[in-house]
């Protein structure tokens, strides 16, 4: 997947990274001083995490 495509409230799994396995809405996405995409993960719970872009792959939310 190419993380160029994430937009805001897209939902993704993190598969690489210290929050590998967890999920979440995608929200504030910036390009950081060295070029990567940082993103904010927000899980079911209200839990939110920062990762980078590359890390994640946009997934349909579970029921």
């Amino acid at each position: 997947m190419e993380t160029t495509n994430l937009k805001d409230g897209d939902y993704c799994l993190v598969v690489k990274g210290t929050h590998k396995g967890k999920q979440g809405k995608v929200s504030d996405i910036h390009m950081s001083k060295t070029g990567h995409i940082t993103i904010t993960v927000e899980q079911d719970n209200g839990v939110k995490f920062k990762t980078l872009g590359r890390n994640v792959e946009l997934k349909l939310p579970t029921s």
